[in-house]
């Protein structure tokens, strides 16, 4: 089930608020304060720590069955999806990316699948990654690439078509349109230049 993306921003504190907007909550907020990692979670707010020279590494926002991540970059920058796994399909995902030469990076906490296509791809087996499974699922996901043949590679890897990822050729990678499943019908464009669609 796909269920997350990440992408750097310079635009932490405005992304976080944008999203709130739409129902997601803030779970985790970690950030870089005097050369130390440290935790800024609710009930914290930003009226809390602002003004603290804090880089944050990662923030994290869940809404039903959507997962959404962001960090601090210099500029905007889209790093993977997620898909949420069962043990067994995490096995044959990864024995399909070995067949075809994609390199894979894992840790006790979550596996990453090395793309040629300028992102990667999270294979997530903890359910605590979601609210629901079923509640305000991501409908559909577009992104550009700088090259063709992602789907190709989407469909080896998960031993089916993945057509809830859309993909059109461009100059660079970039994630462009989210559509998330809801009870109403909401169409906006976050500080990072995504179109986030809420649809039933």
């Amino acid at each position: 089930m796909l269920f997350h993306f990440h992408v750097w921003t310079p635009h932490v504190e405005e992304t976080e608020k944008f999203y709130a907007g739409l129902g997601f909550q803030v779970t985790q907020r970690i950030g870089k304060k005097d050369g130390e990692f440290k935790s800024f979670d609710p009930p914290l707010n930003w009226d809390d720590f602002r003004g603290q020279s804090i880089r944050f590494r990662i923030i994290e926002m869940k809404r039903g069955a959507t997962n959404i991540t962001f960090g601090y970059g210099k500029k905007v920058m889209f790093d993977h999806i997620g898909f949420l796994v069962s043990e067994e399909e995490k096995v044959n995902v990864l024995e399909r990316a070995e067949q075809i030469g994609l390199t894979v990076q894992s840790n006790e906490r979550r596996t990453f699948i090395h793309t040629p296509y300028g992102f990667r791809i999270e294979l997530q087996q903890h359910l605590d990654a979601v609210q629901s499974r079923s509640e305000n699922r991501i409908h559909r996901l577009n992104m550009e690439t700088k090259t063709a043949g992602l789907e190709e590679v989407l469909q080896q890897l998960f031993n089916c078509p993945v057509s809830q990822i859309v993909v059109t050729e461009s100059d660079h990678t970039q994630l462009t349109h989210v559509n998330l499943m809801s009870d109403c019908a909401i169409s906006s464009t976050d500080p990072n230049g995504i179109q986030i669609i809420l649809s039933e």
